[in-house]
């Protein structure tokens, strides 16, 4: 009988997210770690909102914020999603899981108290395989996005988004300012160039182009200056701001071969 495999996550942004929901369909449990106030831009596809609304869904997959390790169980049991504010991970303390996956594209190198311990894997750029992790996931947009390296590291973060329908940079909204969030439309409404998005403290922002409100952070948050704070979508398509991405979905399948691949070797040994 095949055993269901336990996963903490840590981060529950939109990449992480799809992460999450490759593995949680392929039936493993799904734990996901999160600061106490999330900035999250893509909200409507990251697991991390149910830290501010108790629930959400992504797709078809539910989550539920939790509060201790009875709680996690108790959402396991329901086939969700869970939730804990627990950016230190202090709930191993008190649960098992089959392996940790670092979703929280710090884009920069840490050590990793816990290699060698659990099996790590890492998103992106500042993890390095054999050092502070077991294997890195490639998440650079390109013909490597999601493949699995075991010694080395990801390609270097260039700051600069995928091209899409001809627009890069310009896709992503940043913070002009320092200051509270205010936002004046939601994510899926449609925009037209030079609308007014939002403001942060003294400074407002526009919409660079005609397209959709694929991503804004929740208002009231207080960012600081050059911060991501939304993102639109060229692309006519109002579902594309309700579904995981396919860079989400390709970085997923990668952590999920990568995890088949050191259990296998576990196995063996």
């Amino acid at each position: 009988m095949k055993t269901i495999k336990t996963i903490l996550i840590r981060g529950g942004g939109d990449l992480a997210s799809g992460v999450a929901a490759v593995l949680f369909r392929k039936g493993w449990r799904i734990l996901i770690c999160e600061l106490s106030a999330p900035l999250v831009v893509r909200r409507k596809v990251s697991f991390a909102e149910a830290v501010w609304e108790s629930s959400c869904k992504v797709e078809e997959i539910e989550a539920y914020l939790a509060q201790n390790a009875s709680e996690i169980e108790d959402i396991f049991a329901r086939k969700a999603v869970s939730v804990l504010i627990d950016p230190e991970m202090k709930i191993l303390e008190n649960m098992s899981f089959d392996a940790i996956v670092d979703g929280r594209m710090l884009k920069q190198y840490e050590e990793n108290p816990m290699f060698g311990k659990i099996p790590i894997i890492g998103l992106g750029p500042g993890f390095v395989a054999g050092e502070n992790c077991d294997a890195v996931i490639e998440t650079k947009r390109g013909p490597t996005l999601g493949q699995e390296i075991f010694i080395g590291s990801a390609e270097e973060d260039t700051g600069i988004p995928g091209i899409v329908n001809g627009y890069g940079l310009e896709r992503v909204l940043y913070s002009p300012d320092e200051g509270v969030l205010e936002t004046y439309v939601e994510i899926g409404d449609k925009v037209v160039h030079g609308q007014q998005i939002g403001r942060v403290g003294n400074a407002e922002f526009y919409a660079p182009f005609d397209g959709y409100v694929r991503g804004l952070a929740r208002e009231g948050l207080y960012l600081n200056k050059g911060v991501k704070v939304g993102d639109i979508e060229p692309r006519m398509d109002l579902s594309l701001c309700y579904t995981i991405s396919d860079k989400a979905l390709l970085t997923g399948n990668g952590v999920l071969n990568a995890l088949e691949t050191i259990f296998a070797g576990m196995t063996n040994d």
